[in-house]
Parts: structure tokens; C-alpha cells; sequence
């Protein structure tokens, strides 16, 4: 497992394994638009809140980077 996404909403819970961190990144965007309480967890059992959910996205970063 490299990312785990959990996210609750009233009494529903939903947990989502993905390898790619893109893809657990847009699904959590989607859900926490929805109003979902959602907390995505690398490998490393680092935790991320949506406005930190940029940092799990590698080339994004070096983008950002490059261009200040």
C-alpha cells in the first residue's frame, strides 16, 4: 500500500488503498467537496488534510519550485 485515504461523513466511513498518489489525491478532492472529513496516509504513516494534499503530488512540487 502506498497511499490510504479515509473519510468520514455523518456515520459512514470509507476507506480507499491506491499505489498512485494522483489518483487517491483526486478522489479525496472529490470527496472532501462533497463534505466528507477526508485524510489521506502515505507509507510512511504521514498524515495529510486537504490543504496539504499538493505535497503528495511529486511533479506539481518540482513545478512549483522551478518557477520562483
Amino acid at each position: 500500500m502506498a497511499y490510504r485515504m479515509i473519510a468520514e461523513r455523518e456515520n459512514e466511513s470509507l476507506n480507499i488503498e491506491r499505489q498512485s498518489s494522483l489518483i487517491i489525491v483526486a478522489k479525496a478532492r472529490i470527496f472532501a467537496s462533497e463534505g466528507w472529513q477526508v485524510v489521506i496516509t502515505d507509507a510512511d504513516g504521514k498524515s495529510y488534510a486537504p490543504p496539504e494534499f499538493d505535497q503528495l503530488l511529486p511533479a506539481r512540487s518540482l513545478l512549483g519550485q522551478s518557477l520562483r
